[in-house]
């Protein structure tokens, strides 16, 4: 449901900036308006069990918003001059720098005579392959967009430049989403509150989001939500892009870790295909299909050495709570 709800303020984010809005301002306005979402929500769901927030919390806070705006603001950026495909494409690499940070931190364990470690390390790297060969490699075209209007009226040099401009935008987002990942895993461990972390998040990059459009953006005009799409795209982003999909990686990141929610990124890839296929006028290459099935591949991979990981720990528990029951049956005799 979140990489669809991703997918979904990809696309709608590249139809607002074609029509003029800056990414800084539509970056204030989600996450404005998903703060005044989660603000009683938040507090209302944990009121009974709200840890204390201290100043090392807030900063935690603050840092965790300063990287998911830096991504924001590098992502929207690389939508801008690439596509919404390519863009879906990249976020295949979060992966694989999120793995690698995790392994640095020493969040996850890599051991390489564990089978599961190998599988992990495997997945990553065939992931991050299939996501060259989707972004590099085109081929010829397996379906035709539906749409009329598949041919752009940029120069092919000007597109070209365009193209590897974004990528250079997308591929900065992917490490300050990796860190992002990573940040947020910690803050969680030492604060349980998901939905609070989330609020704070929001409140924090609309805050540094609104810094940097008043001092970017000094005509007025550019605030203006009108026409109407505008309006809907920002609610949208608000609503599903930031307090809904946010809310759901927290929680899932808090239940799994970081490399187990990172990994369900390449789905969006097809999510964006048919999308783009259906909607959009975009053309389905061979290259989007074998780069799909390699990072496939690599997903299952990762799941199946992540699960191996939670059977493993899983019995390492079951086995130190064992000869304490026979410790407390033994007294009992």
């Amino acid at each position: 449901m979140a990489e669809c709800a991703q997918v979904g303020l990809i696309i709608l984010s590249k139809q607002v900036m074609a029509q003029g809005m800056t990414n800084f301002i539509f970056i204030f306005y989600s996450n404005a308006i998903a703060s005044l979402l989660l603000l009683p929500t938040s507090f209302l769901v944990h009121r009974f069990e709200r840890p204390p927030i201290t100043f090392s919390t807030l900063c935690g806070f603050f840092l965790l918003g300063l990287l998911g705006y830096l991504a924001q603001a590098f992502g929207y950026a690389g939508i801008y001059y690439s596509s919404a495909t390519l863009s879906t494409s990249m976020l295949n690499l979060v992966p694989g720098f999120t793995f690698i940070l995790a392994v640095v931190f020493r969040m996850e364990q890599l051991d390489w005579s564990s089978s599961s470690s190998l599988a992990k390390s495997l997945g990553t790297v065939v992931s991050i392959a299939g996501a060259f060969i989707v972004t590099l490699y085109k081929g010829p075209a397996l379906l035709m967009g539906l749409s009329p209007e598949n041919s752009s009226q940029q120069p092919v040099s000007s597109q070209d430049s365009n193209w590897i401009l974004g990528g250079l935008f997308l591929a900065v987002d992917c490490v300050m989403a990796s860190a992002y990942i990573i940040v947020q895993a910690s803050i969680l461990k030492k604060y349980p509150a998901e939905l609070i972390v989330v609020f704070f998040y929001c409140f924090f990059v609309a805050i540094q989001s609104a810094v940097t459009s008043l001092v970017v953006e000094r005509d007025l005009s550019a605030w203006s939500l009108e026409p109407k799409f505008r309006l809907l795209a920002v609610l949208y982003s608000g609503i599903f892009g930031s307090a809904f999909q946010v809310g759901v990686i927290t929680w899932c990141l808090h239940q799994t870790g970081p490399v187990f929610v990172s990994m369900f990124k390449p789905l969006g890839i097809v999510i964006s295909v048919v999308i783009g296929v259906l909607f959009l006028g975009d053309a389905f290459y061979l290259g989007s299909l074998i780069g799909a099935i390699v990072i496939v591949l690599g997903f299952y991979s990762v799941l199946w050495g992540k699960s191996k990981d939670i059977e493993m720990r899983s019995l390492e528990s079951r086995g130190k709570q064992t000869p304490l029951l026979k410790e407390n049956g033994s007294e009992d005799m």
